[in-house]
């Protein structure tokens, strides 16, 4: 009587060799292993992001009907053209602007400071600390933070009540309540990577040029400034792009103020008009790759 012998399968021994010869290659080919780990993230960040600016491109040159609502898919230049004449836009873009960097000019007057300090001065024990402090804020949530300024900024807030007996009287709520609040929202932002370029600035460039009779403010001007300027821009990358496309903000704290995000959100909603929108917001993409076109020679993108 003879019995079949159960058949042996080669296929989990054939997996096993062609995995030992991937890792073997991946293994001696650094530049392979690489693109290997870098090829689905890149993936999914061309067709998050590189297909999703190419999509609302496209639809900017759509239109609406204005008897159905519905998007028509015929080639227009109506929604650019209206963009860039109309007065309208043009405004909140000088205003959007405008805010973008007096938000970012703040910021970095007040970061350079803290920053030095962190790198520069503070013990080890006490920049661990700092760090701490800067990153506090965003572990919080953003909708509380500019509802917690909305309530600082009010009329009945505590900064009126601290300056009325001194005869002053808070900004209220507008621009200047919004460069506040997105100047708070965003300081971390700046702070981190300055902070990170003064600690690549060797202390014996200091002591050298203490040496040498050098003052404290010639020696930040001549000797600190050239080398953090990289990092100072990388920061300011952050706060004006970010305020450039906010309208959270402006919408809690602005008044009646508008800026382009504002503009985006309306059309989007309540007038249903997705073509006018993305007309829209090409104009803080537009300006945004113009800054980092201007500053790609500083190595702030390195810094980031």
């Amino acid at each position: 009587m003879t019995t079949n012998a159960p058949t042996r399968h080669p296929l989990p021994a054939r997996r096993a060799g062609f995995a030992r010869k991937g890792s073997a290659f991946l293994a001696t080919h650094p530049r392979a292993r690489l693109a290997f780990l870098l090829t689905a993230p890149l993936f999914w960040l061309v067709v998050v992001y590189v297909v999703a600016l190419a999509l609302l491109l496209v639809t900017a040159f759509w239109s609406v009907d204005s008897f159905t609502g519905e998007i028509t898919t015929e080639w227009t230049m109506d929604n650019i053209i209206t963009v860039l004449t109309g007065s309208l836009y043009q405004t909140v873009t000088l205003r959007t602007l405008g805010v973008a960097l007096a938000v970012t000019i703040v910021d970095v007057l007040l970061a350079l400071p803290i920053a030095f300090y962190m790198a520069k001065v503070a013990s080890p024990r006490m920049q661990r600390i700092l760090v701490i402090l800067v990153l506090t804020p965003l572990w919080a949530s953003y909708l509380v933070k500019a509802y917690a300024w909305r309530s600082v900024l009010s009329q009945d807030g505590i900064l009126e009540w601290l300056v009325s007996p001194f005869g002053g009287h808070t900004p209220g709520y507008g621009l200047p309540a919004t460069i506040i609040t997105l100047s708070y929202l965003w300081l971390p932002y700046v702070i981190l990577p300055i902070y990170a370029g003064l600690e690549r600035v060797p202390d014996s460039l200091l002591e050298a040029s203490g040496d040498l009779g050098g003052r404290a403010w010639p020696t930040i001007r001549l000797v600190v400034f050239p080398l953090v300027l990289p990092a100072i821009i990388a920061g300011t990358i952050f706060s004006f792009s970010l305020s450039l496309g906010d309208y959270i903000t402006v919408n809690i704290v602005g008044g009646a103020s508008q800026m382009l995000g504002n503009l985006v959100y309306t059309n989007v909603g309540a007038a249903n008009n997705l073509p006018l929108a993305s007309a829209i917001a090409l104009i803080p993409i537009v300006i945004i790759f113009g800054y980092l076109f201007l500053v790609r020679r500083t190595g702030a993108l390195d810094n980031l």
